[in-house]
């Protein structure tokens, strides 16, 4: 791969190229430019609409890095102050002139006579903004993308001990896959254990974070966050009554499913009752799988497993690795989760996670190189809001290349065995996770509606919700209180607030795109490519079309697509 040419970022056209955001004076220059310019013709409206792009770019890179960097060491105060001197000092002075900028364009008289269907999408949403914008939210939305990063610091802090050593939560994690029962046990509870220890810190943190974002839906005059987030979101593909549809395909078509698999795992480990330590194991009393054991052999075996995909992909992975712009490995201090950060002016993203050698961080691996593909795929589309995509659609990239790639893990997994039970995993999960997406979307929905909610109401509400898409089949008896707060593991309640129910109907897309795939792989990766370059130029029901396949997320079509599983999973037995 070594002829593989490493991109460079491209000579700025309107920002000096060796511009350093020192001070909000620094950009000024840029934003009066933009604001006072004269505007004489079409063809001087798109130079103008251009030379935006190339600040927003800028900017979004700009913070991109100081957001990594700040989760890689949150324990480095630089970092962090370098992170929240963008989102204090210079964040706040955008945001009005990004108003006055999206007025400018649409009040223009050449508007017209710009492409249409090229910026039908891009004039959609920002027809939006403009509703949404109100002076008075600037410095609440600049507190609450400081203050939601606290999740993550707070989270970070987090390690246990475990044969005399102290590890973080995920390496931790580990060992609910442990073949010996009374070690999954221990790690389960020295796990719910530190969890709780916090669990007051983070009830204070979400219920200030509840009452600024309150604030602003009101100051919107939105009648609740729920509404204001889903215009915030540009949701206008699907509605609220949609999503209440979806946890209910969910809870009358997957939870049988999962409930079915709870009752076989129980048979085979041959439990009386089937605990919360038991749910990871591998029912056959194998040891955990090991794909890998280094970042930099993860690295490896995804670049060589997606070039039996397409060589396209493989070269996105490699590219990112030259660049450094890859950071595996969990470590002390690493913020938790995993992301692919999309980086516009240079076009060559970031994927940031927290490997410790299982199964599923090569499942997040390729999910975040689907991502990946997706950023490469998108990057010379011409402005900066093109390369935006929903999450419904980004999501759509990362998750099908998780079950396209699947056909390939034999890199991963040298053995047949192996292999097979690599698979089972991921179809159970791809499944298992769909009753907790629906937890976590309708939880948020009672969440924002009753803002002014106790504790103990909050409590209530989440064990009902989860109560409702339950199996009924582990026992948590005894744990309580942490099935109560459980609602804290899931980082998007308190970072990206409504942004999980994407992973839902895109999991249904995906589902679809494997089909496909496995039906038709060159057709359907021509489909795939096709719908990625689109970015957001086109709606999320054309673009799902342009993949070949539907946004549907209707009981009918959860069914016809968990029966595929099924099969699917009955051919691995």
């Amino acid at each position: 791969m070594t002829d593989i040419e490493i991109p460079k970022r491209e000579k700025r056209k309107f920002l000096d190229d060796n511009l350093v955001i020192e001070s909000w004076n620094t950009l000024l220059p840029y934003f009066n430019n933009l604001k006072e310019r004269e505007i004489a013709s079409a063809e001087a409206l798109e130079k103008w609409v251009l030379d935006r792009s190339e600040l927003d770019a800028v900017l979004e890179e700009d913070l991109a890095w100081r957001y990594i960097k700040m989760n890689i060491d949150t324990r480095n105060e630089e970092l962090s102050k370098s992170f929240h001197f963008f989102v204090q000092e210079i964040e706040p002075n955008i945001a009005p002139f990004s108003n006055e900028f999206d007025k400018k364009l649409l009040a223009s008289p050449f508007l017209q006579q710009l492409n249409k269907e090229k910026y039908r999408i891009y004039l959609r949403g920002l027809k939006k903004r403009i509703e949404l914008f109100r002076e008075k939210n600037i410095p609440l939305l600049t507190q609450l993308q400081t203050d939601a990063q606290k999740y993550g610091v707070i989270s970070a802090k987090m390690t246990v001990e475990m044969e005399g050593k102290e590890i973080t939560m995920q390496k931790a994690a580990t060992y609910l896959k442990n073949t010996n029962r009374s070690i999954r046990e221990e790690a389960y509870k020295k796990l719910i254990e530190r969890r709780l220890q916090d669990k007051d810190e983070l009830h204070k943190l979400y219920t200030h974070l509840i009452k600024l974002r309150d604030e602003v839906a009101k100051n919107a005059d939105y009648q609740n966050f729920r509404d204001y987030m889903f215009a915030s979101l540009g949701r206008f593909d699907y509605t609220v009554e949609d999503c209440y549809d979806f946890h209910t395909a969910i809870e009358k078509e997957i939870v049988p499913i999962i409930r079915q698999f709870n009752l076989e795992r129980k048979t085979a480990l041959n439990l009386d009752v089937l605990k919360p330590w038991d749910t990871e194991v591998d029912i056959t009393g194998k040891p955990p799988l090991k794909p890998f054991e280094t970042g930099n052999e993860l690295v490896q075996k995804t670049i060589k497993c997606f070039t039996k995909i397409d060589a396209y992909f493989a070269d996105c992975i490699y590219i990112m690795n030259e660049m450094g712009h890859l950071d595996l490995e969990s470590k002390t201090g690493k913020a938790p989760g995993g992301f692919n950060y999309p980086l516009y002016e240079i076009g060559v993203p970031f994927i940031y996670m927290n490997a410790v050698g299982t199964h599923r961080d090569v499942v997040t691996m390729v999910h975040e190189g689907g991502h990946a593909i997706h950023s490469f795929l998108s990057r010379d589309l011409e402005i900066t809001d093109f390369k935006s995509t929903p999450s419904e659609v980004a999501e759509l990239a990362s998750m099908s290349m998780e079950l396209i790639s699947m056909e390939h893990w034999e890199v991963f997994f040298e053995t047949e065995e192996e292999l097979k039970r690599a698979k089972k995993e991921q179809l159970e999960k791809i499944l298992s996770i769909l009753p907790w997406i629906a937890i976590v979307d309708s939880f948020q929905h009672w969440v924002y509606q009753n803002p002014t909610h106790s504790l103990q109401e909050r409590a209530d509400k989440w064990l009902e919700i989860t109560n409702r898409f339950s199996s009924k089949v582990v026992d948590s008896t005894g744990f309580e209180e942490s099935k109560a707060n459980s609602w804290q593991n899931q980082l998007h309640i308190f970072e990206v607030p409504f942004y999980y129910i994407e992973y839902g109907m895109a999991q249904l897309g995906a589902i679809a795109m494997w089909k496909n795939y496995k039906e038709n792989p060159k057709k359907t990766l021509e489909n795939y490519k096709a719908a990625l370059r689109l970015g957001y130029t086109k709606s999320i029901a054309e673009i799902y079309e342009t993949a070949g396949i539907t946004f549907d997320f209707s009981k009918e079509n959860v069914k016809r697509l968990a029966d595929f599983v099924k099969v699917e999973l009955a051919a691995l037995n």
